[in-house]
């Protein structure tokens, strides 16, 4: 049987790599489409609606968007360009027809533009070359293009693939053109209009067949307070309408006839109410409140199920558990039960499909697996804002049994540096157990190094890098392969400086140990027994009393007019101090603060395990 298709409809997904104009280009698309009034107030990357992707200048979450342009409608997927996110991006291209690939005429490609391209590859998707910010001061367009063409190869495209049309654009100027401009230069079209024709050209219409029985796939969930949860649907064939009756198609295999109590389409920004979709619609559905990822509605006379949505494995796994410290409730409003913090766990399994999270030996700390430290990190995160408090342990790689060997995730990771630092980098991840494969010096003064890199490597990395080449240094990672186990790695030289006793930081022992190494706290800060005040400038730890008071006496002495300066003591982000701690500590997270401390707070017992295991060796 032929199969029919719908040409006033595109589906596509922009995929690119951090920071390489994604989000923006979506605004100029929606701006240039009339989706706005014009005298109306919109913010920069409207698209980046959560307050965590606002500051730190990522997309976390896959989004859609419909721009109306020329009598048709385009569906657009925003999705990550993090790998860490990457259930997000295998969700979204399952929703798309073919992708625009968004490439900085700069940078080039980079690790996560591998990452989301070898899916769409696996899809069979056609691809759309974009190159962004031609207008950058530093383009070099000519040799980006060639590395985009060298990444395809490797990657193994096929022919079709290969032969992609390419658009040259300034997002931020609302400008594309498909003649290939001066480095540095703005397109000669004075709008978007060449890549929206592209768009339609390379891009297929959703394709369906007549005769066949409804179908949707569910690749999303949402929530509103007033529907309750709401499921994002793919329509493959078929037609649904309001209030109809449909057989809901579950992970478990059983089969549920439901009601569909309202239909809703996106029109630019907003969910608008709708009668009925068809074929190749992106739409919102409410009135299934336990409806998953991955399932099916379907046809309830003839019920086909479609495929379960698969993600990759998690690589890296850390522990959370209820707060323990001697200083948790301190906070007004702060949730600290463990069944508070299971249910709130619980719920972000039903719109995350890249997380898993496994019980350990004791009922108030669960294990939480995930495909990178930076999705797990973004998770704590949202929880302290929400008000809970936890206890999160080191990040640790989850490994696989292969042929009976023990096998590590091993990452690609890019470093852009100038070239004067390649002699510390290389150190550093020398180290970290890497082997660099390629060296890039473009003859700019500045380098481009890949390595592969054992994941647990690089748990604290980030860091170190940035101190070791002042501020200036570019890193990416991505996933690579299993390879078998590398054998001890030891990444953080220093020791810490651990609180012998409880009560407030005072000015007076500050000055007395700031010659010990780096402090984390500041005067007047409560602290506790086992909790973590600096690091050490020695490899060992150091029992510290930092809440000694100056004695006062009625003699005046030679010295008392000598102030003593205080170094300010270094601030860690939650993200710091997740990459700072050892085996043997861990990060207590409250609403207000975040702090490090010894999993056993007692100086004396843990004396007496470091003597036992002294001893042992």
């Amino acid at each position: 049987m032929p199969l029919n298709s719908r040409d006033d409809l595109r589906n596509l997904a922009i995929i690119a790599h951090v920071d390489h104009g994604k989000t923006t280009l979506v605004d100029a698309m929606l701006w240039q489409s009339g989706a706005f009034r014009a005298n109306q107030d919109v913010d920069e990357r409207v698209m980046d609606s959560n307050d965590l992707e606002r500051e730190k200048g990522i997309t976390i979450l896959a989004k859609n968007t419909a721009v109306k342009h020329g009598g048709r409608t385009l569906n657009i997927i925003d999705t990550p360009g993090h790998a860490d996110f990457g259930g997000e991006v295998e969700r979204g291209l399952s929703m798309v027809d073919g992708v625009v690939l968004l490439v900085d005429a700069s940078e080039g490609p980079l690790p996560q533009t591998r990452f989301v391209l070898r899916k769409a590859f696996a899809a069979k998707m056609p691809v759309i070359l974009c190159i962004n910010k031609v207008d950058r001061p530093d383009a070099r367009i000519k040799e980006v293009v060639d590395e985009v063409y060298e990444l395809f190869i490797d990657l193994d495209a096929t022919e079709e693939q290969i032969d992609f049309p390419i658009v040259y654009a300034s997002a931020k100027a609302g400008r594309a053109s498909l003649n290939r401009p001066d480095d540095g230069g703005m397109p000669d079209s004075e709008d978007l209009e060449p890549l929206f024709e592209t768009i339609y050209k390379t891009i297929p219409a959703p394709t369906y067949d007549p005769t066949a029985p409804f179908q949707a796939h569910v690749t999303n969930l949402d929530a509103s307070s007033y529907l309750g949860r709401i499921a994002l649907c793919r329509v493959h064939h078929g037609t649904i309408k309001k209030g109809q009756q449909v057989a809901w198609c579950r992970t478990d295999g059983s089969i549920q006839r439901v009601k569909i109590t309202e239909l809703l389409m996106t029109d630019a920004l907003e969910r608008k109410p709708a009668d009925q979709a068809g074929p190749g619609d992106i739409i919102a559905i409410a009135g299934i409140p336990d409806i998953m990822i991955g399932e099916t509605l379907a046809d309830p006379e003839d019920p086909r199920p479609l495929p379960l949505i698969t993600v990759d494995e998690p690589a890296i796994s850390m522990t959370v558990g209820t707060n323990t410290s001697p200083l948790v409730g301190r906070v007004k409003g702060s949730k600290v039960t463990a069944r508070m913090v299971k249910d709130r766990l619980d719920r972000e399994l039903v719109g995350n499909v890249s997380l898993r999270i496994l019980p350990t030996e004791r009922p108030d700390t669960w294990e939480i697996q995930g495909r990178g430290e930076l999705a797990l990190a973004i998770l704590v995160e949202q929880m302290r804002r929400e008000g809970y408090e936890l206890t999160v342990g080191k990040p640790q790689v989850v490994t696989k049994e292969i042929d009976g060997k023990k096998h590590e995730p091993v990452e690609r990771l890019t470093v852009d540096c100038p070239e004067d630092y390649l002699g510390a980098v290389t150190q550093l991840l020398a180290v970290r157990k890497g082997r660099m494969e390629h060296m890039t010096n473009h003859g700019t003064g500045w380098i481009r190094m890949e390595f592969v890199v054992p994941a647990r490597g690089l748990i604290g990395f980030r860091t170190e890098f940035l101190t070791e080449t002042r501020g200036t240094g570019l890193v990416h990672h991505v996933f690579d392969s299993y390879e078998p186990w590398f054998g001890e790695l030891r990444t953080r030289g220093n020791g810490s400086l651990v609180a012998d006793r409880s009560g407030p930081v005072t000015a007076f022992a500050m000055t007395n140990l700031q010659e010990r190494g780096i402090l984390f706290v500041g005067p007047t800060t409560e602290v506790y027994e086992g909790m973590i005040v600096g690091e050490n400038s020695r490899a060992d730890d150091m029992d510290v009393n930092i809440t000694k008071e100056k004695k006062l006496t009625n003699m005046r002495q030679s010295t008392s007019d000598v102030t003593e300066t205080l170094v300010p003591p270094r601030q860690l982000s939650l993200e710091q101090a997740l990459e700072f701690i050892r085996d043997d500590e861990c990060v207590e997270i409250t609403p207000e603060s975040v702090r490090i401390r010894k999993v056993v707070l007692d100086g004396s017992t843990r004396a007496r395990t470091t003597a036992r295991a002294k001893r042992a060796n």
